[in-house]
């Protein structure tokens, strides 16, 4: 599965539903889920952990009527809008993140485990 960390609060937003559009100075093709990793720093909880699996849906350069959806304070012409939708939370689970969108050894049956025990178990075991 895809992954992709982002600093607190802007991944307890996402995770929320609150903000829709993720930006990034650098465009992605890829389309489909993505794990939402928090940073952990700031030291926001739950930092450094798993939180979401959004869906990709489209990736475009941002514009004005995207400010607000990001969660911005202003226009960045420079930046890509990710936009997100579909947000599914899952219980927090540490989990070491990584720089770009990369890949982790998880598959979302891995993370819908009633026992958060058990998803630690399941990652740590396809981590190995």
């Amino acid at each position: 599965m895809k992954a992709l960390s982002v600093k607190q609060p802007a991944a307890n937003k996402i995770a929320s539903g609150e903000k829709t559009i993720e930006l990034r100075t650098w465009p992605t093709k890829y389309r489909g889920p993505v794990l939402i990793l928090s940073s952990k720093s700031p030291n926001i909880e739950p930092a450094g952990c798993a939180l979401a699996i959004v869906d990709l849906v489209d990736c475009l350069p941002m514009r004005e009527e995207h400010v607000i959806a990001s969660c911005a304070s202003q226009l960045y012409p420079e930046c890509y809008c990710w936009i997100l939708a579909n947000v599914h939370v899952i219980k927090p689970v540490p989990m070491k993140g990584s720089l770009g969108l990369f890949e982790v050894d998880i598959d979302k049956t891995d993370l819908d485990a009633d026992d958060r025990a058990e998803i630690v178990h399941r990652i740590k075991e396809k981590n190995r």
